[in-house]
């Protein structure tokens, strides 16, 4: 189940990924001692606000159904 959720293409393989990269991003920012964080973090923000509306529109209104034969 894990290796099938690495593996392929998927919404939820690219979120986690995303947030691993801002995590690494935020340690950096914070480890480093200056006011670069405090610049991150309105950013990180946005960003996750922008994550969220996109997986309630993915929720909401679904891709088309393929129309070939199976």
């Amino acid at each position: 189940m894990i290796k099938d959720l690495f593996t392929r293409r998927s919404y939820t393989t690219y979120s986690i990924a995303c947030f691993v990269v801002w995590g690494v991003v935020l340690a950096i920012a914070a480890a480093d001692g200056s006011h670069r964080l405090d610049k991150l973090l309105p950013v990180f923000g946005g960003f996750c606000i922008g994550w969220l509306s996109a997986t309630i529109a993915r929720f909401v209104y679904p891709p088309p159904r393929s129309r070939r034969a199976a």
